[in-house]
């Protein structure tokens, strides 16, 4: 059952995935069609899942269950792994490599591999008060607290000291 990404509680579940590149236009009508289409048929064993998804900043798309209406299983959270694995193929992006990281610079979101995240900390081009996004959080609240935070904050802490 697909619902307006907004009107989901705080303790919702989320999986954030990041694409290598900014979206244009016509590909986010077409993710907002594809994952509107998704959700809708969502199910856990036969039940419908409560869902909603957002696109933010032009590169991440946000997938959310509202868990106090129906658990996800292992096989619905598949289900999902599936359909982000066929939108890349739609729209030619990658959106599942977790050895990417994404921060802000300035106004500008930067997505390097983790390699070149370290060269980046080694160089002194990415501080502990660097914005990072933490892709790790799990819930809707803790995604709107603690998505967009300094690196120190963060799991990336561990490649500044």
């Amino acid at each position: 059952m697909l619902v307006e990404y907004n009107t989901l509680p705080e303790n919702s579940r989320v999986w954030i995935y990041q694409s290598d590149r900014e979206f244009s236009q016509e590909e986010k009508e077409i993710i907002t069609e594809e994952a509107g289409k998704f959700i809708e048929a969502w199910t856990r064993h036969g039940d419908h899942l409560k869902g909603g998804f957002e696109i933010k900043y032009n590169q991440f798309l946000i997938l959310a269950v509202d868990e106090s209406f129906a658990n996800v299983s292992g096989c619905s959270i598949d289900a999902s792994v599936r359909f982000v694995q066929k939108l890349e193929n739609v729209i030619s992006a990658d959106l599942m490599n977790k050895l990417n990281v994404s921060f802000k610079e300035e106004q500008n979101i930067n997505i390097v591999s983790l390699s070149a995240f370290q060269n980046f900390v080694k160089a002194g081009k990415i501080t502990s008060e660097t914005i990072v996004f933490n892709n790790m959080v799990q819930t809707k609240g803790d995604l709107r607290k603690r998505w967009e935070v300094p690196a120190k904050d963060s799991w990336h802490q561990r490649f500044l000291d």
